[in-house]
């Protein structure tokens, strides 16, 4: 079944008792039982939930995946993959990636023994001198926040299954439209569905999909026995926004192109990350592993400050100052300032994330106005 297909129907079926197209909102918190422990298949809200279970079905359809879980966050759901492991262990993590799963790991996890180690991995070969008979987990995104690096992942894979360790890869910026890690070797693939999956900026949830039965059992578990699920309401919204994946992420691609070649080209701009230019460095990886290249980007000023780069978010109309990204409209965000104010700054700049960077979610807006708001906004530095 094509992707389009799988978007429209994967996970979902006619309500049987109305006939009903779209999945009804079970907004329910407990089901009745016959007797006790005869029921149909449902106990408790927090345990399971019909409209969750299909859009579960749903996701783990669109990462070519066995197993879907859905979270409360993608926090919550990076939070339940770390909780499967023990004191000692280690997890070795891209140094470019997002500010709460950097605050996550270190703030949280680290007092309770479990080490995390934060190194480049745009060369793949060079992960491997990393592993130690303690290391259990590789942490990646690919593309990176924010600076859209982008790692191999059918090697690194190869290099951390030689050694022993799992893969889990945040595909929230490519979502399962333009790349499918599990097909490429990884164990296990996390998004933040608040993001182009869920695509309207209206809900906040995470996911994780897995062909790994054991790992599944275990997430699972953790799911009903530390509670962090999503509401039905949630749920509902994410399988009406899913039908229209395909379209919008098509829509986004073909206008980060256009932004990012205009971006490229301004007399006015220093540096532009995205994969799909051929300037960035891990270009023929990105052409590989990934169907299209996305609407997420990144950029600095020929005149770097980080005066000049709030100067420009300030004066920017169409492109909203915002958190989060992936909606249908376009977002800017300061990165230094708000996804990742929670690496410290020394850690931020070793990784390349200068204080004057801004990055861009371009939305599915008309190509050609999108350019206009910048080049207005450029104008004024």
């Amino acid at each position: 079944m094509k992707f389009a297909t799988k978007a429209v129907h994967a996970g979902v079926q006619p309500d049987p008792s109305t006939g009903a197209i779209m999945t009804p909102i079970y907004q329910t918190s407990t089901y009745v039982q016959e007797s006790p422990g005869k029921h149909k298949g449902y106990e408790y809200a927090r345990t399971q939930n019909p409209t969750r279970d299909a859009l579960q079905a749903s996701l783990a359809a669109l990462e070519n995946g066995k197993h879907g879980l859905c979270f409360a966050s993608g926090l919550a759901a990076i939070d339940t993959v770390i909780k499967t492991l023990n004191p000692g262990d280690e997890v070795i993590a891209t140094n470019d990636l997002y500010g709460g799963t950097y605050r996550l790991f270190v703030r949280v996890f680290e007092k309770y023994g479990i080490r995390f180690k934060f190194i480049p991995m745009n060369d793949a070969e060079a992960i491997a001198a990393h592993f130690t008979l303690q290391t259990k987990l590789l942490w990646i995104e690919t593309p990176t926040n924010p600076l859209l690096n982008v790692i191999d992942i059918q090697r690194v894979c190869q290099i951390a299954h030689a050694h022993g360790a799992k893969v889990a890869v945040d595909n929230t910026f490519a979502s399962p439209y333009l790349q499918n890690p599990l097909d490429l070797g990884a164990d296990l693939v996390m998004h933040s569905v608040t993001k182009y999956i869920a695509g309207h900026s209206d809900v906040v949830m995470g996911a994780l999909i897995t062909n790994d039965d054991e790992w599944a059992a275990q997430f699972k578990f953790l799911q009903n026995a530390a509670g962090g699920v999503p509401a039905p309401m949630d749920c509902f919204l994410v399988l009406r926004g899913i039908k229209t994946l395909h379209l919008r992420m098509k829509a986004h691609c073909e206008n980060g192109q256009v932004v990012a070649n205009f971006l490229a080209n301004h007399p006015k701009v220093g540096q532009v990350w995205w994969p799909g230019l051929p300037s960035h460095p891990n270009h023929a990886v990105a052409a590989s592993q990934m169907r299209g290249f996305g609407g997420m980007m990144s950029f600095t000023l020929k005149n770097d400050s980080v005066e000049n780069a709030i100067r420009v978010m300030e004066n920017l109309e169409l492109f909203s100052l915002a958190e989060s990204l992936g909606g249908v409209e376009s977002l800017c965000g300061h990165p230094a300032t708000m996804t990742h104010a929670s690496i410290p700054k020394e850690e931020r700049e070793k990784a390349g994330l200068r204080d004057s960077l801004i990055r861009l979610s371009v939305g599915i807006e008309d190509a050609q106005d999108l350019c206009e708001d910048l080049d207005r906004a450029l104008a004024l530095v």
